[in-house]
């Protein structure tokens, strides 16, 4: 069943409208927007329950939202929308005709499951821009990380921004949120390795074992890590460099830890194949 909106004014816009712009209102209401053709599919992927999908058909057919859709398992409201609405709403300025209304998942630390008996975890402490936050788990992806740990989040996970930054990363990957605390008591628990980017008492990255349960922290480029984590240490690392300064972006930085623990792990993997 369709329906059509066609004023800016309809309560239903107004609604999208306040999710887009207000973490608050995403908080209260469990919910939020997901923008695009790929992160909409992503989401459906990652077992996101959409409910409302506004479409403009000026940009997007029917017959490609019913492809996209085709794989819910719950019944989706449909919305036809003007341009000017879809204008009003959308982030992009290379637009794909799309938007969805998402529920919300509880991201606290206490709900983690792990996937693997021998996790690789990166962890990001108070990240304050979504666009390094969409980046770290945009490499989270692509090095098929067991879980992305934001301690002492500075936004909320489902800024439109982290979404958009993330390339819909955020729904591949699997992340919870909590206190520093929190998530170091979570891997003491678990006996999994902390290895944190700093430069206080640290060794050159690649001279640790990243094999066993191991946990890659990386801190703001401003601050570096807390006091919480560099007290919890198993080991901190740092990434030599010849230059004038010495730091980098987190994104970068955390990249090349991720795939220096994914090298040895390969190679590991190989030899035990051999």
């Amino acid at each position: 069943m369709q329906n059509q909106i066609k004023s800016v004014q309809n309560t239903k816009i107004k609604f999208l409208t306040q999710l887009k712009e207000k973490s608050r209102i995403r908080k209260k209401e469990d919910r939020f927007i997901i923008e695009g053709k790929r992160e909409i599919t992503l989401a459906l992927e990652g077992k996101y329950t959409i409910t409302q999908l506004y479409y403009c058909p000026s940009i997007i057919s029917y017959e490609e939202i019913s492809f996209i859709i085709k794989s819910s398992t719950n019944q989706i409201e449909l919305y036809e929308i003007t341009t000017e609405i879809y204008q009003k709403l959308a982030y992009r300025a290379t637009t794909e005709g799309i938007l969805a209304i998402a529920q919300s998942k509880n991201l606290d630390i206490e709900h983690l499951i792990l996937p693997s008996k021998n996790p690789l975890i990166l962890i990001a402490e108070a990240p304050e821009k979504p666009g390094n936050i969409g980046a770290l788990l945009r490499t989270a992806d692509a090095a098929q990380l067991d879980a992305v740990l934001i301690a002492n989040p500075k936004t909320d996970m489902y800024n439109p921004n982290i979404i958009r930054s993330s390339v819909g990363c955020l729904f591949t990957n699997t992340i919870a949120t909590g206190t520093s605390i929190d998530i170091i008591n979570f891997l003491k628990k678990q006996q999994i390795n902390i290895y944190g980017a700093a430069l206080q008492a640290s060794v050159n990255y690649y001279t640790q074992d990243y094999t066993k349960p191991s946990a890659i922290v990386v801190g703001t480029e401003a601050t570096g890590l807390s006091e919480d984590f560099l007290r919890n240490t198993t080991q901190n690392i740092k990434i030599p460099m010849s230059g004038v300064i010495d730091s980098m972006n987190v994104s970068v930085a955390a990249g090349i830890l991720i795939f220096e623990a994914k090298r040895q792990r390969d190679f590991t993997n190989q030899k035990i194949k051999k």
